[in-house]
């Protein structure tokens, strides 16, 4: 039987990845509705989806929404569930089930994250260490570890809250993007959930840019700060990348690319209420 859950794949210009990905996921025993969003891909990822497994549901988008191609699939979806992959990561058998069955029991729980292993060896990611030990306190009746953040490959979530939230921002593309939707979901007043006993697996591509990856965390973590976050702790955001941009020009560049878009972050600012800004600071004090 298939659970209440879709798997969302986004890729771009990654054939033989996608085509493993799916693979893992196609094996499933939960069977889930797969929808590929394709960003714009120009090596015939589209076509090798519908060639190789026509099963899946394929979008093929004209141009890169990076993040955001997220949401597109998750409009598709017709399950109460989104669960997410990258090209390069997949769930763990059973791990879709268990999920869903956390968010049927607990309905103020809007989203679980996934614990991601890394690689051949299946390292533990330190986003995931991180969860495990985190600092939030437990709340009565609600079993799991409460966490202010997760990986955009290993979550699953309530399709209607997600949506509601408005997904992920679209200026963010990739890079960090996960930080700004946390804080969305929590500001509803959704508890979001880590859960060791549900995996994905990510086997990162090969030839990543590591400084176009952190420009791209770096802005995103300012546009973050300023969109939500305390005046105070927005100017320390900004502080601490310009200290760190003396030694890093990927930094600096992120300096420039976010003050590129004070316009549309000034208009969109507000603050979190304070629940919310006491657990963000205690996140940040931990880590």
């Amino acid at each position: 039987m298939r659970p209440d859950v879709s798997v969302v794949v986004i890729t771009r210009d990654r054939a033989e990845l996608l085509a493993t990905t799916l693979g893992h996921l196609g094996a499933l025993p939960e069977r889930p509705p797969v929808i590929v969003v394709d960003n714009g891909s120009v090596d015939g990822s589209p076509e090798m989806v519908r060639d190789r497994y026509p099963e899946a549901t394929v979008v093929a988008l004209p141009v890169n929404r990076a993040a955001a191609a997220r949401q597109i699939g998750a409009r598709l979806a017709a399950t109460p569930y989104v669960a997410f992959a990258d090209d390069d990561s997949w769930w763990s058998p059973g791990g879709l089930e268990r999920a869903v069955a956390h968010l049927d029991a607990h309905p103020t729980v809007a989203l679980v994250a996934a614990r991601v292993l890394v690689g051949p060896d299946e390292r533990d990611d330190p986003t995931s260490v991180a969860m495990a030990n985190g600092p939030l306190p437990p709340v009565s009746g609600l079993p799991g570890v409460p966490v202010g953040g997760f990986l955009a490959c290993a979550l699953v979530v309530r399709r209607e809250a997600f949506l509601d939230v408005g997904g992920f921002q679209r200026a963010f593309q990739i890079g960090g993007e996960e930080a700004l939707l946390a804080i969305d979901l929590l500001d509803a007043g959704w508890a979001l959930h880590y859960l060791p006993d549900v995996v994905v697996h990510h086997h990162p591509a090969t030839g990543r840019d590591p400084a176009r990856r952190r420009r791209a965390q770096a802005r995103n973590a300012l546009w973050t700060a300023w969109l939500w976050r305390s005046p105070a702790v927005a100017v320390r955001a900004t502080l601490r990348t310009m200290a760190g941009a003396c030694g890093d020009p990927a930094l600096a560049a992120a300096l420039v690319d976010a003050a590129g878009g004070w316009g549309w972050v000034r208009r969109q600012r507000r603050r979190v209420p304070p629940s919310v800004e006491a657990q963000l600071r205690r996140l940040e004090l931990a880590g």
